[in-house]
């Protein structure tokens, strides 16, 4: 019941225009998002990067309802990459592909999508694509495959001649680029299909960001529970970790990072063939734990005024998330 009444309340327009304008509301934004401009999020960007912790770079935003919003939602990740290639910030971009035009034209959307991964490759940077609900889940693969296939339609993209170096001195765009990689995708764990969904990507050497699933979604499509969604997580982890190319496992849960360096240590799978993912402000005494002992740990930083449904999301992931979240207020 909780879940639902947040997922609700996040598609109330009144309130999160209030929300989005109260001045209450800033110790929230402060905490868990970068800022309303990409200065904000570039100087987090340089904190992180400075504590040895790569960036995913996401302008708040999705569902637009016209083609001019479409582009310039593609143009504010066009200055964000040449900012972070310009300052040879360890951080890539994260895009959601209704912010790009899908519900206007599945065409529309590739040709923004194509726009940023050929502006991406010029700069030596690469590009996540979030999922949304499971009604996009088709769509959104479809236009993944294709910027992957006429990407290396002509053999491999050159290698960039001085890769940015990275935690531990290993530079994550080099793995990526010789991996025939510019793109990788989010996959939700509490999907049913999304085992034969990672099987397709790591045929075609998609690389893949694995996380548990932030949508409401019907018990026909998503395991309804708390312990099939973590199950189904660990397989799918141990399904990258054989086969994937250069895994991110996004998630807060101890006990799925716990199992994932089990499995990788048992492998003889290396700290730098994979990452963790977490979220920008959330359990930041785990992530400089990661850190320290030498892991791979990219935040999803996110910036812009869009930040309302985003943040009611993250709390109807599980109901339990509101007590959380009020922990973290105040955990350093």
């Amino acid at each position: 019941m909780l879940r639902s009444t947040l997922l609700f309340l996040s598609q109330q327009p009144r309130l999160r225009r209030w929300t989005e304008t109260s001045a209450a509301a800033s110790i929230l934004t402060k905490r868990f998002v970068a800022g309303r401009t990409l200065e904000d999020a570039l100087d987090v960007t340089r904190r992180l990067n400075a504590e040895r912790i790569l960036v995913t770079l996401d302008h708040l935003g999705e569902n637009v309802t016209s083609i001019a919003e479409a582009l310039a939602s593609k143009q504010a990740y066009v200055e964000a990459l040449r900012r972070i290639a310009q300052e040879k910030l360890e951080a890539c971009i994260s895009i959601k592909l209704t912010q790009f035009g899908l519900n206007l034209s599945e065409q529309l959307c590739l040709d923004n999508s194509m726009e940023i991964i050929k502006i991406a490759q010029e700069l030596d940077g690469f590009v996540e694509v979030d999922m949304e609900s499971h009604e996009y889940t088709d769509r959104t693969l479809r236009v993944v495959e294709e910027l992957h296939n006429c990407l290396w339609q002509g053999g491999r993209a050159p290698l960039a001649q001085e890769p940015c170096s990275m935690t531990n001195g290993n530079p994550v765009n080099r793995v990526l680029l010789e991996s025939r990689a510019r793109v990788r995708v989010a996959i939700q764990a509490y999907l049913r299909r999304s085992a034969d969904d990672i099987e397709s990507l790591c045929r075609l050497g998609v690389p893949v960001r694995l996380c548990k699933g932030a949508y409401r979604e019907p018990p026909a499509v998503a395991f309804p529970t708390k312990a099939q969604v973590n199950e189904s997580y660990k397989r799918l982890g141990e399904a990258l970790f054989e086969r994937g190319v250069y895994p991110a496992l996004a998630t807060h849960d101890p006990k799925m990072i716990d199992h994932s360096l089990a499995f990788a240590a048992g492998r003889g799978i290396g700290k730098d063939s994979f990452e963790f993912q977490m979220l920008y402000g959330i359990r930041r005494d785990l992530q400089r734990q990661l850190v320290a002992d030498g892991h791979r740990l990219r935040l999803y930083v996110p910036y812009g005024d869009a930040w309302y449904p985003y943040l009611m999301r993250r709390l109807a992931e599980r109901p339990a998330n509101l007590l959380f979240l009020a922990k973290n207020l105040f955990r350093r």
